[in-house]
């Protein structure tokens, strides 16, 4: 029997994308509005997403729905517990991106411990042009080498920073979860990672728990010197006290590649933080060519495994 599969924000992944091992109807729509999702998915057997939320009440509109491939890591955008309750498979991308956002990361803090943004100034301000010797001594620059790295959340993207941080020749500290009774081996208690990094770096999924992890008490914790990245999600980091944080100076500089509302139609504070030690790109550490390729892969997979009867990277 041939199967309908409707990928909802097709235009959200720069990749090709084989067709399925099975007979099947494919439907690409480039974006969809929160008010079109039922009435595209009617009579679909699959519903791909990537960013496109797919909320309990419009899940109960979608008799036929059997699956939803994400074709992403995180599942925010799914209502997992309506999933569950009524037998609707969700599988996730997992894996794809343990170079691609590493190395994004990595981008943000060598231009924030290295003060890049702020040479740029400089020699736009012409004060190279002006300087008495051959170089200008105007910034703070910093090695990676012998610092620490905290990472909190240590799946495949924890695993891929700690590779490329030794490469510099960095100190890893693995955080245990936020407020938890005991550490596990390997790792270290969440308050005691934020006072000894020098670079706090986050890759864990946005929850209820997780919500707002980084407030003002962290920041409170970390060094003065310390700067925080985040390439996983907004929501994760209260940007109105990081924007106190920075403009305190207690500490030394952030660069996010996540917002909580995306796109920021509305505008957001962060956009008009105009410092240079504070960087922002638009959501495109996930993003590098062949890292999409592999998830267009991957996800195509998943949609195979399940029409098979042993559906995998199940998450509902």
């Amino acid at each position: 029997m041939t199967k309908k599969i409707v990928f909802l924000d097709r235009q959200s992944l720069i990749a090709d994308l084989r067709a399925p091992a099975f007979g099947h109807e494919w439907v690409d729509f480039d974006q969809t509005a929160p008010e079109h999702v039922v009435e595209r998915l009617q009579g679909a057997d699959i519903a791909v997403s990537n960013k496109v939320e797919l909320s309990g009440e419009a899940l109960a509109r979608l008799p036929t729905l059997k699956m939803i491939a994400v074709a992403a890591t995180g599942t925010d955008i799914v209502d997992l517990a309506y999933c569950r309750a009524h037998g609707i498979v969700v599988s996730n991308i997992r894996g794809y991106a343990v170079h691609t956002v590493p190395e994004h990361a990595f981008m943000l803090i060598l231009a924030l411990r290295r003060n890049l943004l702020g040479w740029r100034e400089d020699i736009q301000a012409g004060l190279w042009q002006q300087a008495e010797q051959f170089c200008l001594f105007t910034r703070p620059i910093n090695d990676l080498h012998g610092s620490t790295l905290g990472l909190v959340g240590y799946g495949s993207l924890g695993h891929g920073m700690r590779k490329l941080a030794e490469a510099f020749g960095m100190r890893v500290l693995v955080a245990e979860h936020k407020g938890a009774q005991g550490v596990r081996e390997g790792y270290t208690a969440f308050d005691a990672v934020l006072r000894a990094a020098d670079v706090i770096s986050l890759h864990t999924p946005l929850t209820a728990e997780t919500r707002h992890l980084i407030a003002a008490r962290e920041f409170g914790l970390m060094k003065p010197s310390a700067i925080l990245i985040n390439t996983a999600r907004g929501n994760l980091v209260d940007e109105a006290a990081l924007i106190e944080a920075l403009k305190a100076q207690r500490i030394a500089g952030a660069g996010f590649d996540v917002l909580a509302v995306e796109p920021p139609r509305t505008g957001n504070p962060l956009l008009a933080l105009k410092l240079p030690n504070f960087i922002l790109t638009p959501h495109v550490a996930w993003s590098g060519r062949e890292a999409m390729q592999a998830l267009a892969d991957q996800l195509v997979d998943n949609i195979e495994a399940f029409i098979a009867g042993k559906p995998n990277n199940v998450v509902a």
